[in-house]
């Protein structure tokens, strides 16, 4: 039995409760009637009264009566007026007024309602907001409107300020109606038992709705037996449990509990409503729900049987137990039957034990330690034979003190207190410990506890409890008596008091149940301040609450809380942030190659911080970048016939779920997804008039009866479509029901039906019928959100949407670029509420916002302008803890919320984007990726049909470009940029993959430049007026290598001259460089100092020549400078050769010998100038001008360089992930951003610098007017994909247009 469940807090299905109970108004429209003016006197009380005309009943709104109102004895935190309504009330509304006539007011205060005169509960307006606004003079009536009406009978007004000219004044009303109700007492071992008639239990719709109230944590309120399974509502821990049990079998897969609430068992009334509608179930206790999913075997209850206050009610097993309840049950009503009122009727109900119709409650008077000066003083204990103290208490914190008194006469200190959540009692004396006893653990779980400290007879125990297995004993050799004073929770403040020293943290929690000497402490006394000391108390009431009910932590995000906080652990979630609200992955894969990453397996979020969990997909970084989604069998899978059996049904299951696919689809601009089918003698569609053989079923769950490659609806394969089926009397292949082979494949590119989830092939039964079918994974391009761009020209000028709705969590993320110093990017209002992101200078982005606290800031400066027209990144977060601002990779700035304040942020007015509707400066430049709480909103579309905004903006290279590397060139597309890797050595979408092959003996390759026109015609001019625009005077080589092999040639560059350069390892494994640009001189060889580089380990090689100047650097050692004495220009260039050299004609004789030998290893990255050999040997081998001979593979083995920063492969799980664990690790192939980008810069860099220089050689070798210039060329490489690879060795242009990497 699977239950789905779905957490909702605060209004969510509020007209379900409503409709099932509305606290005893129903049928009545208003709730508003005065319900103080016409009390008597003796219903007011007062902590104390100034004189009798000052008296508390006078404290009527309005009135002028005695001294206009009531004004205690003293001004202090400590006075209260209380106003008994006789009866249990509905409250709507309390109104206050100052005294008449006078300076006396009340500014701000507490408001707390009860039902007896004992256990005050404080009213929070947003379960936070704890203090009210009040008067500001003495004449004006303020109204505090309850956000949710009250029952109670008593109210109590405790002020906190007044006016600091005057005293406390205060006139007081209530508005609000009758309240009526029926209630049913349980004492712990009496209960109620209700038999439905079968017409009462069979409805479509039912529904439970009571309130109850407690003082103990666990007890059975209702059991409910139905035909085939049972209901259970039970208190556990202060904590409601609602149990599903299918049968009678104890198996966990037939028992689902759902847990809602904390702290129940307060001694308040709680609301509960169960309703079944259908197959959901909607629980809530008081405003949390949460709403259930129920199998179609639990969608009709039909209970025939209601046990109140125990499981069972009558037989054998009813008794009294743990697990009955003890307290009141109110307006309990089953459908639209009255139980309560039917047991006083005697109706249907039979009782057992002593049930009563009142509610009797037990006095326990509790007191809330608050604040850090928070103190209870006692009197010492009477006894001088030992001591006998103990209390209860409930705390969120693992620490603080609970009793503490100097021992007589000893002159030591006895101190029993919390330590990571356990009791300690340490005894101290002159800074020596004299005992240490510690007892029980997990006391702070917020439940209610006992401590009992016992010594009598040189006997001393500390029990938590009362449990045997939580005290600790000892056997101290003096005797422990109090001294004059006990103290709880705190000391006095004071450099005098003597009497009190507390080395601990103080006690923030509840505590009751005092008792000294075996004597119960009576606290409304000492709230008379007729018994001890105190201070900072609030008496009568715990004001514990449970900040972790329901949860703020979103995400799966872990909950724990101390007194006055909590704290969301967000680790293994995949979020961060204070509330874990914050993906810490991309959205998609469109998004981590803009960080830099390549091809690998990446944690996707498609919805931010959407509730749609993080999912893992392969992206496939190529032209486009491609999100793959496996399922279980994308393997081609053959079919045989099956006797018995007419159709073969296959279901596929993906790495992502249903509403993850979902996202992913609507998200992609393009979606496909291979379909085909195998056959001989196996129709498929059954074309082209009959019923289909075969279908498949989309995401909707419809069957479609079109194939791969067809458009949706028409019946067809490819093949029809496209008019080529091998029988064209039918629209699919396979339907010609050949014996050969033949086969129907295509793509499947209609979003709204992708992606496959089944595919049923039919006609393969017959004798001799045989076919294979084979869905390929879903692949999906592009990312809607990531590009949507809006450009803003004028200040005035603004997009308008739909109210942003973040009451509790809100994150606004986009991306701007501008060359304004200032101007709003985002602007909502609510009646007094707003936010604001505004770029306020031109380094510094602020985050304002307002929730009723007063306005607040978040501010982020940044070290760079932020006005260079590049794109920049912001991200804004504000949650119920803190706010947060980001702005790129810049420290985010926070600002905590206060302490007990409002937390909704509630707006009402249009979202306006790029302009304000407070008038201020609106935004001029680019905005886009503009999300809001996970979703994106359309800029683009808006911008359509809005004047002084354009869709769309270009100019990403100024930003992005530094992430083409190695020689890369960024190119501008309208969504997005593309790296051109045609000058580069290297490829992939960042030109960062390195190009290498393995290299044996017999291996050739040899890059040819166009042999000159002059020298084909065997002209008889000067050889300097023929072959200008082959002659160098300076080359840029680099390449990689590893080998074993000594001697070896690396790289041979030859010219029609006889002029050559060679790169080589001479047989001591140094390198050497060797050069012959001179006919009647000797080579000259520059020998660098790097030894053993036949050491199997890869190395990588730089050579520079600019006239006679030479720098050699290998690896990262010191670069090597040499010079040359011959001529400096390189003429005539004829080829670059890798491996054998096999060349005719006379050769250096080394050179002969070595190029003979071959090379065995492996090349990488070899790049002469512009020009890239190997790569147009690997990848191009039909379009470039290259020779290849013997064997030629591509390889990896060049992918282990030092140098380059893509080698290491790494590995990341989800577990891997914190909230502080940065992101954009892919799970394989891994590149991390900052890498990524230095990288890119490194490469611009490099690439500028040598422009500079060939430019510069280029001009002073023209200027020498030696040789004269060839004809233009009447096409330019670029312009002609037949021939993409210039055979000039000074080209700047190697690849043509559809050999570049494309980036969009």
């Amino acid at each position: 039995m699977d239950l789905g469940i779905k957490r909702h807090g605060g209004m969510f299905i509020q007209v379900a409760v409503l409709l099932s109970y509305s606290y005893g108004a129903i049928g009545r429209e208003i709730c508003d009637g005065p319900l103080v003016s016409n009390l008597p006197q003796s219903s007011f009380r007062s902590s104390s009264q100034l004189s009798n005309s000052h008296g508390p009943g006078f404290a009527k709104v309005n009135r002028r009566d005695g001294a206009g109102g009531w004004s205690p004895l003293e001004s202090n935190k400590y006075q209260w007026l209380e106003v008994d309504l006789g009866q249990r009330t509905e409250i709507a509304a309390v109104a206050m007024q100052g005294r008449y006539g006078s300076s006396d007011w009340v500014s701000a205060s507490l408001l707390m309602f009860s039902d007896t005169g004992r256990n005050w509960k404080q009213y929070r307006q947003e379960d936070s907001i704890g203090a009210f606004a009040g008067n500001s003079n003495a004449d004006s009536v303020v109204q505090i409107k309850l956000q949710q009406t009250v029952i109670a009978r008593f109210v109590r007004l405790i002020p906190l300020e007044w006016n600091p000219n005057g005293r406390i004044g205060l006139r007081l009303e209530a508005y609000g109606c009758p309240y009526n109700s029926d209630v049913a007492s349980f004492d712990g071992s009496s209960c109620l038992l209700y038999r439905l008639s079968p017409d009462q239990s069979q409805t479509a719709k039912e529904t439970v709705s009571l309130k109850f109230k407690t003082q103990r944590n666990s007890g059975t309120l209702i059991h409910a037996e139905a035909h085939e399974h049972s209901l259970t509502l039970e208190l556990h821990k202060g904590k409601l449990l609602l149990h599903l049990r299918k049968g009678k079998s104890a198996y966990l897969e037939n028992h689902k509990v759902v847990s809602l609430g904390s702290l129940l068992d307060d001694q308040h009334w709680h609301h509960v409503t169960i309703e079944r509608v259908g197959g959901n179930i909607n629980f809530t206790v008081d405003k949390s729900t949460q709403q259930l999913l129920v199998p179609v075997d639990l969608s009709h209850w039909q209970i025939h049987e209601i046990s109140l206050g125990v499981t069972q009610c009558h037989g054998p097993q009813r008794q009294a137990s743990r697990r009955s309840f003890h307290g009141c049950l109110e307006n309990l009503q089953y459908n639209e039957l009255n139980l309560i009122e039917q047991a006083k009727q005697q109706e249907q109900v039979s009782s057992m034990g002593n049930v009563t119709f009142t509610c009797a409650e037990p006095v326990s008077v509790a007191m809330t330690f608050a604040g850090s000066e928070s103190f209870l003083q006692l009197p010492g204990a009477t006894q001088r034979d030992g001591v006998t103290v103990g209390l209860q208490f409930r705390t969120w914190n693992k620490a603080g003190l609970l009793i503490t008194f100097d021992l007589q006469p000893q002159g030591a200190t006895l101190w029993l207190y919390l330590s990571e959540a356990r009791v300690k009692l340490q005894i101290h004396k002159a800074g020596r410990m004299l005992l240490d006893l510690t007892a029980g653990s997990g006391l702070n779980d917020g439940q209610w506890h006992a401590v009992d400290l016992n010594s009598r007879r040189g006997r001393l125990s500390v029990s938590v409890d009362k449990e045997e297995a939580s005290t600790a004993h000892a056997s101290p050799a003096f005797p422990v008596l109090t001294g004059n004073s006990l103290f709880f929770g705190g000391c006095p403040d004071g450099e005098n008091n003597l009497e009190c020293r507390n080395p601990f943290n103080v006690f923030q929690g509840c505590m009751r149940s005092i008792y000294v000497d075996g004597n119960p402490v009576d606290l409304i006394k000492v709230q008379q301040m007729l018994i001890g000391n105190f201070s900072d108390l609030q008496i009568d009431m715990c004001g514990i609450i449970d900040r972790c009910s329901p949860s703020h932590c979103e995400h799966g995000g872990k909950c724990t809380q101390s007194w006055s906080t909590f704290h969301c652990n967000c680790s293994h979630t995949g979020y961060s942030g204070a509330t874990c609200h914050s993906s810490i992955y991309e959205r998609s894969c469109e998004a981590y190659k803009h960080r830099g990453n390549t091809s690998g397996l990446f944690y996707i979020d498609v919805d931010g911080s959407g509730p749609i969990k993080p999912q893992l997909i392969y992206c496939n970084m190529t032209d486009k970048t491609w999100m793959v989604i496996q399922h279980n069998n994308t393997e081609l899978t053959k079919l045989k016939p099956s006797s018995g059996r007419n159709q073969h049904l296959a279901h596929f299951n993906y790495s992502a779920d249903a509403e993850q696919l979902g996202a992913v689809i609507t998200q992609a601009e393009y979606c496909e997804q291979e379909l085909s089918y195998h056959c001989r003698k196996s129709r498929l569609l059954n074309t082209p008039d009959g019923a289909p053989f075969s279908w498949w079923v989309g995401q909707s769950g419809d069957p479609q009866t079109y194939w791969g490659g067809a458009v949706p609806g028409s019946q067809q394969c490819a093949c029809g479509l496209q008019e080529n089926c091998v029988d064209p009397n039918h629209y699919c292949n396979c339907d010609a029901d050949r014996k050969e082979w033949a086969n129907d494949s295509g793509l499947l590119a209609h979003k709204e039906h992708l992606p496959v989830r089944a595919v049923l092939i039919g006609d393969t039964q017959r004798p001799g019928s045989e076919g294979a079918y084979q869905v390929g994974p879903l692949r999906c391009h592009g990312d809607k959100s990531f590009w949507n761009a809006a450009f803003f020209n004028k200040e005035t000028s603004y997009l308008h949407f739909p109210t942003f709705h973040g009451e509790l969590s809100a994150d606004i993320s986009f991306m701007f670029k501008t060359t304004a110093s200032s101007g709003v990017f985002l602007e909502n209002f609510g009646i007094k509420d707003f936010i604001r992101i505004e770029l306020s200078s031109s380094s510094e982005v602020v985050f304002s916002f307002d929730v009723g606290n007063g306005p607040l800031e978040v501010r982020v400066e940044t070290s760079t302008p932020l006005n260079d027209d590049r794109w920049h990144a912001v991200r804004a977060e504000r949650n119920v803890k803190e706010a947060s601002l980001r702005v790129d990779a810049s420290p985010a700035s926070t600002q905590k919320a206060p302490a007990d304040g409002h937390i909704h942020l509630q707006l009402n007015s249009q979202l306006f984007v790029g302009g304000t509707a407070s008038r201020q400066k609106g935004f001029l430049g680019c905005l886009r990726s503009l999300q809001l709480n996970g979703k994106t909103l359309d800029l683009e579309e808006r911008a359509k049909i809005t004047p002084g905004v354009r869709p769309g903006c270009p100019g990403h290279c100024s930003s992005y470009g530094g992430l083409c590397q190695n020689h890369g060139r960024c190119v501008e597309k309208y969504n997005g940029f593309i790296c051109d890797c045609g000058q580069s050595a290297y490829t992939g979408p960042f030109c960062q993959k390195e190009v290498s092959a393995a290299f044996k003996p017999e291996t050739s390759v040899t890059y040819t430049f166009k042999e000159p026109y002059e020298l084909n015609r065997n002209a008889s001019g000067l050889p300097s007026s023929i072959f200008s625009e082959l002659t160098l005077g300076g080359e840029n080589v680099t390449l990689s290598f590893s080998t074993t092999q000594t001697p070896a040639l690396l790289l041979y560059v030859s010219s029609y001259y006889k002029e050559y350069l060679a790169v080589l390892l001479n047989r001591n494994g140094y390198l050497d460089v060797k050069y012959k640009l001179q006919m009647n001189k000797d080579a000259e060889v520059m020998r660098t100092n790097v030894r053993n580089l036949a050491n199997g380990q890869l190395h990588r090689v730089s050579i520079r020549r600019l006239s006679e100047a030479v720098a050699v650097q290998i690896d990262q050692h010191a670069r090597e400078d040499f010079n040359l004495t011959s001529d400096v220009e390189f003429n005539a260039l004829q080829s670059v050769v890798m491996g054998k050299v096999s060349e005719s004609g006379e050769l250096d004789p080394e050179i002969s010998r070595l190029g003979a030998l071959g090379f065995s290893g492996c090349l990488s990255v070899v790049r002469f100038n512009s020009i890239a050999p190997l790569k147009a040997a690997l990848l191009y081998p039909d379009t470039s001008p290259v020779i290849v001979t013997g064997p030629l593979t591509e390889s990896g083995c060049g992918s282990s360089s030092p140098s380059n920063p893509y080698a290491a492969e790494t590995t990341h799980s989800l577990a891997d992930h914190s909230g502080t664990v940065g992101t954009g690790e892919p799970i394989v192939n891994a590149i991390k951003s900052d890498s990524a980008l230095i990288g890119g810069v490194i490469a611009v860099v490099i690439f500028v610098s040598l422009s500079a220089l060939a430019l510069l050689a280029r001009f002073l070798y023209r200027r020498k007017e030696t040789f004269q210039s060839q004809p233009p060329k009447g096409v330019k490489p670029d312009d002609s994909p037949e021939f993409p690879f210039n055979s000039e060795a000074n080209s700047q242009n190697v690849l043509s247009e559809n050999q570049k990497e494309y980036f969009i």
